[in-house]
């Protein structure tokens, strides 16, 4: 069974946002929450970079070790998912997550608080797959349907992979033997593991 990763590659990002407007507009995400931003590392310093952040699906996710309720669970794919029946909007997990992951959606001028809300994967939620009490709550299920998220399909450069970790750490490993530079990856090593993504096999 494959196992879902994402993965930013910072040189070939160019901050146009398009996975940021994806994401919104394939989900009709609520008002003041970005379950994908795109950040800027050492703004205004030579060789800044600019990457492409959501929930990374970790393989030992924090928000699911501190959630007191266990809103949160893993599909047989590896993607974290949670349960917003269940969630009571404690917000562990917005501290847990080393990515920011989780949020608050904005319901007022002061940031009424309500669920949880956080990047599904584009794989849904506990309801039923496609039904509308689904996409009311998480959006729509592109992996049921057999496509990736919507962030990875329009990124114009393909700075944003995601899909199987084999077949996405390949890809960006290849992409580094070719221009000979850029084997870290930010938070490839936070989410998955000590690996990096753009280095040979064998070493951490």
């Amino acid at each position: 069974m494959a196992r879902m990763k994402f993965v930013c590659d910072s040189e070939r990002c160019i901050e146009c946002n398009s996975c940021v407007t994806a994401c919104k507009n394939e989900h009709e995400v609520p008002w003041g929450v970005n379950r994908r931003r795109v950040v800027t590392l050492n703004d205004g310093v030579p060789g800044e970079r600019s990457i492409s952040v959501a929930c990374m699906h970790c393989s030992d996710a924090p928000c699911m070790a501190v959630c007191p309720v266990n809103c949160f669970y893993r599909t047989e794919e590896g993607v974290v998912l949670h349960d917003k029946d269940v969630c009571i909007g404690c917000g562990y997990c917005s501290y847990a997550c080393p990515f920011g992951a989780p949020q608050f959606p904005s319901a007022g001028t002061f940031g009424v608080r309500g669920k949880m809300d956080k990047c599904t994967f584009c794989a849904g939620g506990p309801e039923a797959n496609g039904s509308q009490a689904e996409f009311e709550k998480y959006g729509r299920n592109r992996l049921a349907e057999g496509k990736l998220p919507a962030c990875a399909e329009m990124c114009s450069t393909k700075a944003l992979l995601a899909g199987d970790g084999d077949m996405v750490a390949d890809i960006f490993r290849n992409r580094v033997l070719a221009r000979g530079k850029g084997a870290e990856v930010w938070g490839w090593g936070t989410a998955y593991g000590s690996q990096q993504a753009g280095q040979p096999k064998g070493k951490s």
